[in-house]
């Protein structure tokens, strides 16, 4: 028997929950005890008595899910205010985000924290199954913030992404394929932009390229291309992501400075460092600001903003690796699958995600080795 918590989020506008009733009953039905902070799951529609009826213990207060949990399963990474709550041996299974965060980093090393990360969960094929559904949710967000941000009252250059009769419409670029990409892809050719995508892997824009036939370009993401397209876009998405890693900057500040003033970036990889030299994390609160003439949104929590449908695709997502680390505990169940050992990031003290190490410059120890140790 594992007893899970799920704390309340506490990241600004931060609604989602680890859990939905129905995780709750699945746990509860294989012999473990679950624990929800009060309120967690309030501003998605699930209130305490749906946890507690799917039973859930209802715990008063953040302190005390910390307290009892063998497993915290969350949403967003741990925020400098649950540091203190955190203890040796804990499971943490969440967006964990280290790269560009060395303070979270060195508490939960020094914390003795196992951190699973569903950002680097893998599948059999290489996929990354528990990032999908938020990098979704993000992409299909983008293309609607992008052409709020233009609008003149937030400093954006006055173009209607669709256009009107007479009048062309405005000009997308998004770079990178990936699920968020796809999925920027689709809302912006809805919207009736023009859209060029860009990424370093034909196969992926070939398919894409079936899909749309002419309704949208497709480019190699070579720098002399990209360059030329971000310089003449109205909005540019920023969807590249290496697993782990920061982001690559694709976007110099000298590039921005080519841009009309007013255009936008949307960087939504920006809890990995974003695109753009430029871009810095926003929140929901003051999610714009302006640099070089450029409006910025670099939201880390984009989903957030649609927390229901997001914590409804996540949660179904996520539940059945709970499940395997409820069940089995967190040495069998990542020794049994290596897609889901990819996820372990950070074990015992120690960096345990090669891209990771890379970045943070620390030493590097496999999972398995770690798990072993």
């Amino acid at each position: 028997m594992m007893r899970v918590g799920v704390p309340k989020e506490i990241k600004n506008h931060e609604y989602r929950v680890g859990l939905t009733p129905a995780g709750v009953h699945a746990l509860t039905l294989a012999g473990h005890e679950v624990l929800v902070e009060k309120h967690a799951g309030a501003r998605v529609g699930f209130a305490d008595a749906d946890y507690a009826a799917a039973g859930a213990r209802v715990a008063a207060n953040a302190a005390e899910v910390y307290d009892r949990a063998d497993m915290i399963v969350k949403v967003k990474e741990l925020q400098e205010a649950e540091f203190s709550l955190t203890r040796k041996g804990q499971i943490l299974f969440a967006y964990q985000h280290f790269a560009p965060d060395p303070i979270l980093l060195q508490h939960v090393l020094d914390c003795g924290l196992s951190c699973v990360a569903y950002e680097t969960v893998a599948d059999a094929l290489g996929n990354l199954p528990l990032l999908a559904p938020m990098s979704r949710v993000a992409g299909r967000l983008a293309p609607q913030v992008g052409a709020w941000a233009l609008q003149m009252a937030n400093g954006g250059s006055g173009v209607l992404l669709g256009g009107v009769a007479g009048v062309p419409p405005g000009k997308v670029v998004i770079v990178g394929a990936g699920n968020v990409g796809a999925n920027a892809l689709q809302i912006a050719v809805g919207m009736g932009a023009q859209v060029t995508l860009f990424d370093r892997g034909v196969s992926k824009l070939a398919a894409l390229e079936q899909i749309y036939r002419g309704r949208a370009a497709t480019c190699v993401a070579d720098p002399l291309s990209l360059e030329r397209a971000v310089a003449d876009a109205d909005l540019v998405i920023g969807a590249v992501l290496i697993p782990g890693k920061l982001s690559p900057k694709c976007i110099s500040r000298a590039l921005l400075q080519r841009m009309r003033p007013g255009s936008v970036i949307v960087d939504v990889g920006i809890d990995q460092g974003g695109i753009a030299e430029t871009s810095r994390p926003t929140s929901h609160d003051d999610p714009l600001y302006v640099e070089e003439g450029i409006v910025h949104y670099c939201v880390p929590n984009m989903p957030s903003a649609v927390a229901r449908t997001a914590t409804l695709a996540l949660t179904q997502a996520t539940l059945p690796y709970a499940l395997s680390l409820a069940n089995l505990g967190l040495r069998r169940a990542l020794q049994e699958d290596a897609g889901f050992r990819a996820g372990l990031q950070v074990h015992a003290g120690q960096v345990t995600h090669a891209g990771l190490a890379e970045d943070a410059r620390r030493p590097h120890t496999p999972a398995d080795i770690s798990l072993e140790s």
